[in-house]
């Protein structure tokens, strides 16, 4: 039986966000580190939907032309009657980096789809869509993207705009509509139909409470056949969700439980973010030992780079002894000398900033991998979206289904893979993703609260 929705993230956090969207209503979902081999699918086999995650939001648009067509085409073969290309629900992205216009491109050539919706918002996570343009809430209240204290200064993809579709056509020449909140709070199959007529390839659609994000996914739904390929963040699911609970199409899910509290946790991160500092200074309160690894030095020295893995491996595993659970970060926020000292680093290195934080990721994996290869802990973090990625292919991990909530978008999860990790409950976390005492809610087993 073909599955009902399959996706690729372009990131691991967000890819499991998607998971635990659907996970928690009820549908048996997974999601694969890559293109699965037919015996790892075959072990998923009642799977209603299935999802890809990858380093995407990384890479430029190159990487994209050679990278996306395979795991597209793979997905579509499955059958779904639609693919949800996965994006940050903060639309990180630059025609350089992470760029979203070439990866709709290559989605609607591989599908065939008439055009591609795009649903960005979660109001379930403080993110909503208003007249095209997007609002992100943070610990001090919702801003406007272009003014948000995150992403107007991400090192990576800085967002100067806020409208969506503005921000989207430096990425591509495909024609554009909005379908906004007065269509949708009316019938929005009239807006449809005028921007589809008119050669519109992309349709941004508004959703800011629970009526238009319902009519977001009863439009996607009833339009799946010529609309395959929708584009955007776990929005995409949570619209869908409340359209087929709607329709009867799936039942009210069972509230999720907790998976029980552990003695201790390993945990990664290297996320600049604002938030992921309070949560490392939160942690640093309470019961955690946190252990800084020196990026600048191993940029500036890449011969540096073993040792200074062992080494953190060596100041984790002292931590452990003594009870308390290790977090190894690169940094602790935007302003920390760290990150000033790393951008100094690159300006004399070899290394690209892609390059820079792929190594960075690579390396927090290993000291993660070495940590519980040392220890009986069976339960790890790893904060920050492209470190995510990075850090779950360095351990070996193939697969993933969610185990229990946190934040929406940061399950506890369990993990899978032909390595002494097959089984490790892990969660992956964006950056600016939880709440303050995130590192410790997963020592608790996460769970509603």
């Amino acid at each position: 039986m073909a599955p009902l929705l399959t996706w690729f993230g372009d990131d691991f956090t967000g890819s499991a966000a998607v998971m635990e969207v659907l996970a928690f209503a009820g549908l048996e979902s997974v999601l694969f580190s890559d293109i699965p081999s037919p015996a790892l699918l075959e072990r998923f086999k009642g799977a209603q939907a299935i999802g890809i995650a990858s380093t995407a939001r990384t890479h430029g648009p190159g990487w994209m032309q050679d990278n996306l067509p395979a795991p597209f085409e793979f997905l579509t073969s499955l059958g779904a009657p639609l693919l949800h290309y996965k994006v940050c629900s903060t639309f990180d992205s630059a025609p350089h980096s992470g760029n979203i216009g070439t990866a709709i491109e290559i989605g609607l050539k591989v599908t065939g789809a008439q055009a591609a919706p795009m649903i960005t918002a979660a109001p379930q996570m403080r993110r909503y869509q208003a007249f095209g343009h997007l609002f992100a809430g943070t610990f001090d209240g919702v801003f406007r993207l272009d003014r948000h204290p995150v992403m107007a200064r991400h090192p990576v993809t800085p967002m100067d705009e806020a409208d969506l579709l503005r921000h989207l056509a430096r990425q591509t020449a495909l024609p554009s509509a909005l379908i906004d909140l007065e269509a949708l709070w009316a019938d929005p199959a009239e807006t449809l139909e005028t921007a589809l007529q008119a050669g519109a390839r992309i349709l941004s659609i508004d959703t800011m409470e629970q009526a238009s994000e319902t009519a977001a996914g009863r439009l996607l739904w009833e339009n799946r056949d010529r609309l395959g390929l929708a584009v955007g963040s776990q929005g995409v699911e949570y619209a869908l969700v409340r359209h087929w609970r709607d329709i009867g199409m799936i039942p009210p899910a069972l509230p999720p439980q907790g998976a029980g509290k552990v003695a201790q946790i390993a945990a990664v991160s290297g996320s600049v973010s604002p938030i992921t500092a309070e949560q490392i200074a939160w942690s640093a309160a309470n019961g955690f030992g946190v252990i800084r690894f020196d990026a600048a030095h191993v940029i500036a020295q890449p011969a540096a780079l073993e040792e200074t893995i062992a080494q953190s491996i060596t100041a984790a595993l002292k931590v452990a002894e003594t009870g308390a659970s290790p977090l190894i970060c690169s940094a602790s926020g935007p302003d920390d000398p760290q990150v000033a000292a790393v951008r100094a680093a690159l300006s004399g290195s070899s290394y690209s900033p892609e390059g820079a934080n792929e190594m960075i990721g690579q390396a927090l994996g290993r000291v993660l991998d070495g940590i519980l290869r040392q220890t009986q802990i069976r339960r790890a973090v790893i904060s920050g979206g492209d470190t995510s990625g990075h850090g779950m292919r360095a351990l070996g991990l193939e697969a993933m289904q969610a185990l229990a909530p946190t934040v929406p978008g940061a399950s506890l999860c369990k993990a899978y893979g032909d390595t002494p990790h097959d089984g490790l409950e892990i969660a992956l976390k964006g950056g600016q993703m939880g709440s303050a005492d995130f590192f410790g809610w997963i020592r608790e087993g996460g769970g509603a609260r």
